[in-house]
């Protein structure tokens, strides 16, 4: 009996780790996103906004700022703390110069950290105040769930959302002279002395490839940022956290394809001859016009309709200032929310005070 009670204590000892080892494995699967690259819409995806590791797709936050900030054709004289830096490297040596274009090279083909870092130098003066103009930019980018620790991505604190990364692959189509370096499979530094060759398989296969980066860690698993383009439309492809090599490269092109033959980009028609004037109160004028601004493009189905919804107030209170903002115009795609844009006033209309009321009555007596 002695005996029976142990394994049964055992087993039941033994349930809560079983349970807690299958919820992290549960964790660790793979997260997608799938977006337009005009727009920045989010398509498609599992778990997009999930925090998860970013791992090397943090050094796409580098490339970046580095394209961002510096002369590709400028020369970098590499910084002491740059040299012997573990990880992928290209050994570069302090004092060693080098141009912006051949350390992004080294970045993007070689996976290189201390590259990394000489750029980071380059753009900030350290690595730290570096990490600072990261968060910065992933914030601008809209980026909110992107948290950087280090420029290199080793890190286990530099963390990301799938969603996140195609905001940031959307921005780094922007680069036109970067897209050769992002379809390169293999290259050279130094008159050919040291040879660099891609992760990212895809650049040598993919028809229409624009970009982006391929890696792996222990934090994050094997990752894929993938940008391609067909008939004139651009598809942005994110997989983080796969268990293999190979299944990345599976999910990107099945997210791609999903969004080359599913999705179109359009711009909603809208006309302002369907809204009636607007009432104002207390005005000049009995009403006022309102009108749309700038329409912008949206990434739909192809068998997608898009409806309009135009909500204005019962009226407006004088004075109104042309281009005031009086309603919103709402596209929808079924029941999802595409963009708004503002209605606004397409005139002045000055309140009336006295000498304004009784000058058009006056007006309005000897009409």
């Amino acid at each position: 009996m002695k005996q029976i009670a142990a394994v049964i204590l055992t087993v039941l000892l033994l349930i809560p780790l079983h349970v807690r080892a299958a919820a992290d494995t549960q964790e660790k699967e793979y997260v997608t996103a799938l977006a337009e690259a005009q727009t920045g819409m989010l398509l498609d995806g599992r778990n997009a906004d999930l925090q998860v590791p970013a791992g090397t797709q943090t050094k796409l936050m580098t490339v970046y700022l580095a394209a961002e900030q510096l002369d590709p054709d400028a020369q970098i004289t590499v910084p002491a703390a740059a040299e012997r830096y573990p990880g992928a490297t290209v050994w570069l040596r302090a004092g060693e110069k080098m141009s912006v274009r051949d350390l992004l090279k080294a970045v993007i083909i070689g996976n290189a950290n201390d590259a990394c870092i000489a750029l980071a130098h380059a753009v900030s003066g350290s690595e730290q105040a570096f990490v600072d103009d990261m968060n910065a930019a992933a914030f601008t980018l809209n980026m909110r769930q992107t948290r950087f620790a280090d420029c290199t991505g080793i890190s286990a604190e530099n963390v990301t959302t799938a969603y996140d990364l195609a905001l940031l692959c959307r921005a780094l189509l922007a680069f036109d002279w970067l897209e050769p370096l992002f379809t390169a499979y293999r290259d050279t530094l130094r008159d050919g002395e040291t040879e660099l060759v891609s992760e990212n398989r895809l650049t040598r296969t993919y028809e229409g490839i624009c970009g982006m980066k391929a890696g792996h860690g222990d934090a994050s698993g094997y990752t894929l940022c993938l940008a391609a383009e067909q008939d004139g439309v651009r598809m942005i492809g994110v997989v983080l956290g796969c268990a293999d090599d190979d299944e990345r490269f599976s999910i990107a092109k099945k997210l791609l394809a999903q969004g080359f033959s599913g999705y179109t980009v359009t711009t909603p028609d809208f006309s302002a001859e369907f809204l009636r004037p607007l009432p104002v109160k207390h005005g000049t004028a009995e009403a006022v016009l309102a009108e749309t601004g700038a329409l912008c493009a949206v990434a739909v189905p192809k068998d997608g309709r898009i409806c309009t919804a135009a909500v204005l107030p019962a009226y407006a209170e004088a004075p109104v200032r042309c281009g005031q903002k009086l309603g919103t115009a709402a596209f929808y795609c079924g029941d999802t929310l595409l963009c708004e844009v503002p209605l606004t006033a397409a005139e002045d209309v000055p309140r009336r005070d006295f000498r304004r009321a009784l000058r058009m009555l006056l007006s309005a007596l000897f009409r």
